[in-house]
């Protein structure tokens, strides 16, 4: 029968329709705009419309998800940061489409190069998000981030990330990357266990 198919598909459209409104009874309203509304809609147990409400509603990302790099900083019990970066540019050898630019600092009184970066810039625009320049950061200096909301009207302006901008504490790390962060503290707590035994051992 001609047309059968299109009755077909607006019945499945009014059955979504009727099943958002019964959803939402059956939720007193707090189907949207919460953490549990959003986690219902994930399920395959949702019913009705379930589309994300975005910007004001997002769906949380993995651990694993990665974005823009950023630049690891310690924070001291007085207030000083120390970084992790020593500017070996290993990040920018291995970076595929070559969108990061560092800047040695060197000693002003012997030229020698200091281990940090003096000006460290990423293109984010360029940036193909592929991780490669934290996998292979010997010092565990420079990690992904979640942050995927970068749109900005004049990008020469605002997407060329400066060191300033791609400073994070290790705190923030911890927070979004809780797993891969107690696995790398665990591992640089055995290294230094490992060295302090070899030292005595030697001493």
């Amino acid at each position: 029968m001609d047309g059968f198919g299109i009755l077909k598909g607006m019945g499945v459209t009014l059955k979504r329709f009727i099943d958002t409104y019964l959803d939402d009874l059956r939720w007193f309203g707090k189907r949207y705009y919460t953490k549990e509304g959003v986690a219902r809609r994930m399920s395959t147990e949702t019913r009705g419309i379930f589309t994300i409400q975005y910007p004001e509603e997002k769906l949380p990302v993995p651990e694993e998800f990665r974005f823009i790099p950023f630049l690891l900083y310690e924070e001291g019990e007085n207030g000083e940061i120390k970084e992790r970066c020593t500017s070996c540019g290993i990040c920018a050898k291995v970076c595929p489409p070559q969108c990061i630019w560092i800047v040695r600092t060197t000693d002003p009184n012997t030229g020698r190069p200091v281990p940090e970066p003096k000006e460290f810039y990423i293109d984010v625009d360029i940036c193909m998000n592929c991780g490669f320049c934290a996998e292979y950061c010997p010092f565990d200096a420079i990690k992904m981030d979640h942050d995927y909301e970068l749109s900005v009207y004049d990008r020469h302006a605002k997407n060329i990330y400066d060191k300033d901008k791609l400073m994070k504490p290790v705190s923030y790390y911890a927070s979004i990357r809780p797993a891969n962060y107690a696995r790398e503290e665990a591992a640089r707590a055995e290294a230094e266990a490992a060295k302090a035994a070899r030292r005595a051992q030697a001493g």
